[in-house]
């Protein structure tokens, strides 16, 4: 199988290519080929991508190109991991909102709602590339954020496409490594939508644990996730760590007002990845890169791309219609759920009903989700405007009416439409 990165010069793509290589069993990958607009960039992570697969023994051919057609001509999977603007867009996202009070973010509040107007049309047009180019059961898989309004958009365009997030996995590798057993053996109950998840349930060969690790690890899990202990104990679930931006709004907002941004120390970090990458006698992923986030991203990837190749029936947690899984969201939504991962796609296992104090969360943050496409796919100040009011982390007049003033001014180089 020919497999294609979109955003191929990241400095997240030597952990995916580790991954490739060492889970070679699972994955028949014949070809590998990097697509990147930036092509300086492009050539120090392929020659580092080369070298990686090559001192692992992999014998499939490392290319990397800028012409996203020849890159996904054949392809019979196709990764997005785009960031539109980059680590100054990003840097820009998580600063311009604290001038309203707001938390500044980049998947997630009014930060997160310009990542998706910059990013959904330009995934659109590589996923028509995909679609005519590309081998005719080819699957797109989505790890650029906002994930769930980016699958959201493929899906509703008729494409192959699953989301992924490595926020669950996380937890399933730590929890393993602290009961000393295979990741396998531990199914979460997770739930909730893309970076707006919980974990109410934590089985081990069947068998529940969280109760237990609530009790033994609460404080560790509780600052792990910065959150405060009493919190978790009193929901008797585990919140993802974004999960801290709701219902520790203020509290961030005055951490982050005169902080370094997070997109400024990774565009540090990343300066320091590409001239590490540069040295051609380094021929697998350095320590530094584990700080760059993406823990088990991976493993993710060549997870769910394995079996959905391999028809496994597996259970891996994905971000798939709704299709009545939460029966207060429509079907069209996209949650991040177990799901049985197939070669006809993602169907989501049966969940237990939502406590209120989840779904009413859940509810508004996906109604929010719909605005925040419909104004990616339309554009129109009206449309940004809606979806900003309707955001639970907004959802005031002037702050949204402010907010919307300060997102197009900082994006009038990437919308057309302004």
């Amino acid at each position: 199988m020919k497999l294609t990165i979109v955003g191929g010069g990241s400095t997240y793509t030597p952990e995916l290519v580790d991954g490739i290589a060492r889970l070679r069993d699972r994955l028949p990958v014949t070809e590998l080929v990097l697509v990147d607009p930036v092509a300086d960039r492009l050539a120090l992570v392929g020659g580092m991508a080369a070298r990686i697969m090559a001192a692992q023994g992999h014998p499939a051919p490392v290319r990397w190109t800028s012409d996203l057609k020849d890159g996904v001509e054949g392809a019979g999977a196709v990764l997005l991991q785009l960031r539109i603007g980059g680590q100054a867009a990003r840097q820009r996202d998580e600063t311009w909102p604290l001038e309203c009070g707001c938390v500044g973010q980049e998947t997630t509040g009014a930060g997160g709602l310009a990542k998706a107007l910059r990013t959904v049309p330009v995934v659109l047009d590589i996923a028509e590339q995909v679609r005519q180019h590309a081998a005719p059961d080819a699957w797109i898989i989505d790890f650029t954020n906002p994930v769930g309004i980016v699958t959201r958009a493929l899906l509703d365009a008729g494409h192959r496409a699953v989301g992924l997030c490595n926020v669950a996995i996380g937890f399933q590798r730590r929890f393993a490594a602290g009961a000393g057993v295979a990741p396998e053996r531990v199914a979460l109950d997770h739930f909730g939508l893309n970076h707006l998840t919980w974990i109410r349930g934590v089985r081990i060969d069947g068998e529940e644990v969280l109760p237990q690790l609530l009790e033994q690890r609460l404080d560790e899990l509780a600052e792990e996730i910065e959150l405060p202990s009493p919190l978790l104990r009193r929901l008797g679930a585990i919140p993802s760590y974004y999960l801290r931006y709701y219902y520790q709004h203020d509290a961030v907002v005055q951490e982050q007002r005169g902080a370094e941004t997070r997109g400024a120390a990774v565009a540090a970090m990343e300066r320091q990845l590409l001239a590490m990458y540069a040295d051609p006698a380094l021929d697998h992923k350095p320590e530094l890169l584990a700080q760059r986030g993406g823990a088990f991203y991976s493993e993710a990837a060549v997870n769910l791309l394995a079996s959905l190749v391999a028809d496994t029936g597996d259970v891996q947690v994905a971000n798939v219609r709704n299709n009545g899984t939460m029966p207060f969201l429509g079907d069209d939504a996209v949650i991040e759920v177990p799901a049985v991962i197939g070669a006809g796609g993602a169907v989501p296992l049966p969940l237990a009903p939502v406590p209120a104090r989840y779904a009413g969360l859940i509810a508004h943050a996906s109604a929010y989700e719909e605005l925040a496409l419909d104004a990616a796919l339309h554009g129109g100040r009206d449309r940004v405007f809606d979806a900003l009011l309707t955001h639970p982390l907004v959802g005031q007049y002037d702050q949204a009416e402010k907010l919307t003033d300060l997102l197009l001014r900082e994006n009038k180089d990437y919308l057309e439409w302004i």
